[in-house]
């Protein structure tokens, strides 16, 4: 934790060499091939038909396959789909604009606003708005002709849709493969845990177990579909829910000072992940689980749990097995996106306000195809914090720089034709390529791309001279433009609602507790609301973290607050899918209530307080020491 918090404030000096770090990530290659594939293939397609246009049209379509993740092909699926259909609308008002420059540039900040909320309102891996900004400005530069919205927009969902079905193809063969993943780290993460037990690594194991806990469960809940039950996802839920069981029960009965546990222990779990790699379960062999010769009752007990989550892999009936996944719905999570203090909220209006300005600057001066200043300012602003808008402009500047000049070698030579094809083949997988390690070295391929389809469809001729510097002046000309409007809209906007939200938050935990040990009914939106007001928190305070200049003094304050938090919000969550819970009398309940209210109020306004006593939760000793961790971590920097 003290690791992390070191490593939150940026300094100037040090942001120029980590926007040009490169990262070791491997490169995926399969992603890569796919997206020059959806891109590229529809632009052959025209082709083959004689209707080359046409084809680059279809291939804006191909930009969809850039939004493909390794999460559950359900939730790629609907996601995908709602791409395709986004960047077919904003084809044809793209084409219904064109003639009017003001109205172009209202509805570029507006397309650009929403696209950047629905993705952080929902917690959506992704490029988020550039690409439907793209193809909005695509249209708007081509020939001047409304009549063609329909064509255009056809053309564009035909290409989104080719790209989808090839981001399904996977699903043939291995349709539950990121849920497989998810849970398979979890044992991985839960057997380095058990080993920790009685060393000083017990809390940090125990936090990486809790995050890919919580990983795992929204993987699962993205990939549940209701009318769709099979065997392999049905058991796959029930090994999750065993691993948190075994989890809570160690976080119940050792701690970092109980003696080490056993190495057989270790040693099962970790045969339950090779398990989980084999797809026909009816092959497994069913090996004796390995057992010390003396263990007292706990963790005798241990093992009992162990064994039935090992059993799970050997039953063949999970695909009748009723299984109940609660997720918050679409309504409370924009409506708390909507909330005034909510990051994603402003961050859209910022968003909005900025690139209609650049887009209006563009046009004032005259510009030769306009639209790159805005573009060149969604790119910059795509930064999920104003450190990493810093290092999109440093790596946007320099990859555009080298990826014009590519570009103006690869226009000045007039390719045509299946040369065409095969450049946006390349370029798209190279792209795709080094997006993982830099963004710059992926701008360096990808502006030349996007320059390649935009000039192929606008019929306009350059000399090499003047497209160069005309690309060069807008790029520019968009990065300062960004940056300047995210320092001065953005400036410790995020640190400034850490208060609130964390007040907010913990009061959420008080009410969800409440109905946990009273004989109220519990109908799950209590535990929903502190669900989203944590996903919030965190997204604020990463966003904080990343303000220039930092507010050191916030963030020193309520990391460890919000650390806490995101634990007990865990074992809340746990404890509720457990039936029989104890009943605290009022006398309880009221003492619980007074420690969370004065613990909001606190937090509120960073103040000290005193350590309140906790009532004791029989079998839920866990939850009774976060809430005096919480406290404690309230203390801290006073």
């Amino acid at each position: 934790m003290r690791e992390m918090n070191k490593s939150i404030p940026a300094k100037l000096p040090s942001i120029l060499k980590q926007a040009m770090s490169v990262n070791k990530k491997p490169f995926p290659w399969v992603k890569a091939f796919c997206a020059g594939l959806a891109s590229a293939l529809p632009v052959f397609i025209g082709l083959l038909l004689g209707h080359f246009e046409y084809g680059l049209l279809a291939g804006m379509g191909g930009f969809t396959y850039l939004y493909v993740f390794n999460i559950p092909y359900a939730q790629n699926a609907k996601k995908l789909f709602f791409v395709v259909l986004g960047m077919t609308f904003v084809s044809a008002l793209g084409t219904f604009a064109a003639p009017y420059p003001v109205a172009t540039a209202i509805l570029m900040g507006i397309i650009g606003a929403t696209a950047i909320f629905i993705f952080g309102a929902l917690q959506i891996p992704g490029p988020s708005a550039i690409f439907f900004v793209l193809v909005f400005a695509m249209t708007t530069g081509m020939p001047v002709n409304p009549e063609l919205a329909p064509v255009r927009a056809g053309l564009v969902f035909l290409g989104g849709t080719l790209s989808w079905i090839i981001a399904m193809i996977g699903w043939v063969f291995n349709p539950h493969g990121p849920e497989t993943g998810v849970v398979k780290r979890v044992y991985t993460e839960l057997a380095a845990f058990v080993d920790s037990v009685g060393t000083e690594e017990f809390n940090e194991s125990k936090n990486r177990v809790m995050s890919v806990l919580k990983e795992a469960e929204g993987t699962l809940a993205a990939g549940y579909i209701p009318w769709r039950k099979t065997e392999v996802f049905n058991r796959l839920y029930v090994l999750n829910d065993h691993a948190n069981k075994i989890f809570i029960y160690i976080l119940e009965n050792f701690s970092e000072e109980h003696p080490k546990l056993p190495a057989e222990i270790g040693q099962t779990i970790r045969e339950m992940t090779t398990k989980l790699d084999k797809k026909d379960t009816d092959k497994l062999v069913c090996k004796k689980i390995l057992q010390p010769e003396e263990m007292n009752d706990k963790v005798a007990a241990l093992f009992v749990r162990i064994y039935d989550a090992d059993a799970t892999m050997h039953e063949a009936t999970w695909e009748n097995k009723v299984i109940q996944i609660s997720k918050p719905s679409i309504k409370m999570v924009f409506g708390g996106a909507f909330d005034k203090n909510s990051i994603v909220f402003v961050s859209a209006l910022r968003f909005c306000t900025v690139i209609i300005f650049a887009a209006i600057i563009a046009h004032q001066f005259d510009l030769a195809r306009s639209y790159w200043v805005p573009l060149s300012c969604v790119a910059v602003m795509s930064g999920s914090t104003i450190v990493t808008t810093y290092h999109r402009a440093i790596q946007r500047g320099f990859g555009t720089m080298a990826g014009i000049l590519i570009a103006s070698f690869i226009l000045a030579a007039q390719p045509y034709g299946y040369i065409i094809v095969l450049l946006i083949l390349l370029l798209t997988f190279i792209t795709e390529l080094f997006i993982v390690k830099n963004y710059g070295l992926a701008t360096l391929f990808f502006t030349p791309n996007a320059l390649l389809m935009a000039e192929s469809t606008s019929q306009g001729t350059f000399s090499f001279s003047y497209f160069a510097s005309a690309r060069l002046i807008d790029v520019l000309i968009g990065i300062g433009i960004g940056l300047i409007g995210v320092w001065l809209v953005g400036r410790r906007s995020a640190s400034s609602r850490l208060p609130h939200l964390v007040t907010k938050t913990i009061r959420s935990q008080g009410q969800f507790l409440l109905l946990l040990f009273s004989d109220m009914v519990d109908d799950k939106s209590e535990m929903k609301k502190m669900q989203t007001n944590i996903i919030h928190l965190k997204t604020l305070y990463t966003t904080a973290a990343g303000e220039l200049p930092v507010n050191q003094k916030a963030l020193e304050y309520y990391w460890p607050v919000i650390f806490s938090i995101e634990r007990l919000g865990y074992l809340l969550e746990n404890c509720s899918k457990v039936q029989k819970r104890p009943t605290l009398s009022d006398k309880e309940l009221a003492q619980i209530l007074y420690v969370f209210e004065t613990m909001a109020i606190t937090a509120e306004r960073k103040q000290s307080p005193s350590i309140k006593i906790v009532p004791e939760i029989k079998s839920f000793s866990s939850i009774q020491n976060e809430i005096m961790y919480l406290q404690k971590s309230l203390q801290l920097h006073s």
